[in-house]
């Protein structure tokens, strides 16, 4: 047995979920919560129309391009260690966000903040897995950090606009340093100390390069579509060099002698594969109709942006419902079948969203798709998570929560890049509520699809319900039995 290992069995259960649940919330909420004071930001600092696109950039760079180089640290020199690091560098990053007193200096705070959650997040995912590695427990778990997770990202529209109106933009920076604080203190008390797994060499320091180079890079090409079209010279340049490091990353990990970045043999495990690739997917669609939703309250029905952060809530509310009913469901069906349903469920929503017009109100155009979607997203997202981790070495937990995190990251900035084109292009030059209406309603429609893209990766990648499998007993009720 690892020093790892015996230092997850002497862990504080209810803690490290409470800690884990607690980080999932404030990196979620992070990754939404300053869109909406975007606007005041940029007339605060004197940002350029361009500039202040790198206030939301800047954190989904630094944080996509480092979650394959957190989660492979946190295996190698400790998850406690890695969740202590990273909750001080994002609180401290979001402090002096609040006190930023020009475009650079925020900027860098927010680059700063995707380092912190880059190391944390997925030390904290595999802390969660490691402690609840099956039964009833693990169930319960999973489905209270989908709960919090979704509920950060639903929340910090919520969130963002209140404080952004009613308190001034600096909070929606200075909001997370009492979290991380709180988070600290949960992590240092309730967390117990692991150590570094024994290895042999040097860690894979060009694997680490390439990993974090290339994936930093095709983010940053994605992200700069709104500005360089996906057929000019920037664009397929760093595209281009962008697949060319991973390209050499793979070579890297298939020959090194060491101890690799990513262990090529995780992406023949089904379970992983899977898991990844529909995350990918899910995060396309979440990441581009929470956009498309905010811009059809905000631009189409003139909803102010306090009251647009108020009307998420119903989304929120709906995961959050969703979530425990997949704790529920859980004890009686595979995740595979969660997944199925869930994103069935969550397609229907998006599918009804596109029907949404120009002289609509909340009521009749946003709230029940809302409801339907939230739902089936709670439904998905904590079994997703579960199947990836599951079958998964103890030393490479880490590693998988850094991959499924990644391709959460990447599926989020291909999607929003990808989705907002096409609704742009159906939108055409005109900015009347009409022609807005037609491409919101038209790239919600495009969620729709991929969710049923999802539905088809778990149907046919992942495998049917089977008893010895880990990721099935990990939904089936256990036998109580006495604990050391």
């Amino acid at each position: 047995m690892t020093n790892r290992e015996t230092a997850s069995s002497d862990a504080r259960p209810g803690l490290v979920l409470a800690t884990a649940a607690v980080v999932q919330f404030l990196v979620s909420l992070d990754l939404s919560v300053v869109n909406v004071g975007l606007p005041q930001i940029g007339s605060a600092l004197g940002f350029s129309a361009v500039g202040l696109t790198w206030v939301i950039h800047a954190y989904a760079l630094a944080f996509g391009g480092l979650l394959l180089l957190g989660g492979k640290l946190a295996d190698r020199y400790g998850r406690k260690r890695m969740l202590l690091f990273g909750l001080g560098l994002f609180g401290l990053a979001s402090l002096l966000g609040g006190f930023a007193a020009d475009p650079g200096q925020l900027v860098a705070a927010r680059a700063a903040q995707g380092v912190g959650a880059a190391a944390l997040a997925p030390a904290a995912l595999a802390l969660l897995t490691a402690t609840f590695p099956a039964g009833k427990a693990r169930v319960r778990a999973f489905g209270i950090w989908s709960a919090t997770n979704a509920a950060g990202g639903a929340l910090g529209v919520l969130v963002g606009g209140l404080l952004t109106e009613y308190a001034g933009w600096r909070w929606v920076m200075l909001v997370n340093v009492p979290m991380a604080l709180i988070a600290l203190a949960m992590a240092w008390w309730g967390v117990a100390a692991d150590h570094a797994r024994e290895r042999a060499g040097r860690p894979d320091v060009l694997g680490g390069v390439l990993a974090t180079a290339g994936m930093s890079l095709l983010v940053f090409g994605v992200v700069r579509t709104d500005h360089y079209a996906w057929t000019s010279a920037v664009t397929v340049t760093t595209l281009a060099i962008a697949v060319a490091l991973l390209a050499a990353f793979v070579v890297v990990e298939r020959t090194t002698s060491r101890d690799p970045l990513v262990r090529l043999g995780l992406f023949a495990n089904r379970s992983v594969l899977g898991a990844i690739t529909y995350v990918l997917l899910v995060g396309a669609a979440m990441a581009s109709a929470f956009y498309f939703m905010s811009l059809y309250l905000q631009r189409v029905l003139g909803t102010g942006s306090a009251l647009t952060g108020i009307q998420f809530l119903p989304f929120a509310f709906g995961v959050i419902a969703g979530s425990v009913l997949a704790v529920k469901l859980g004890y009686r069906f595979a995740p595979r079948t969660l997944l199925i349903g869930g994103g069935l469920l969550t397609a229907t929503g998006f599918a009804w969203f596109g029907f949404a017009s120009p002289d609509g109100t909340f009521l009749t155009d946003v709230l029940g798709p809302s409801i339907v979607a939230g739902v089936g997203f709670g439904l998905c997202l904590g079994p997703v998570t579960s199947i990836a981790t599951a079958g998964v070495a103890p030393h490479e937990a880490g590693t998988a929560s850094g991959l499924l995190n990644s391709a959460r990251q990447l599926g989020a900035a291909v999607g929003l890049a990808a989705l907002g084109t096409a609704a742009h292009r159906r939108t055409g030059p005109t900015a009347a509520p009409e022609a807005l209406s037609d491409g919101y309603a038209f790239g919600l429609t495009l969620c729709a699809a991929l969710l049923v893209a999802a539905v088809l990766i778990a149907i046919t990648v992942l495998r049917r319900s089977e008893t010895p499998e880990p990721e099935v007993q990990a939904l089936t009720p256990q036998p109580m039995t006495a604990r050391p």
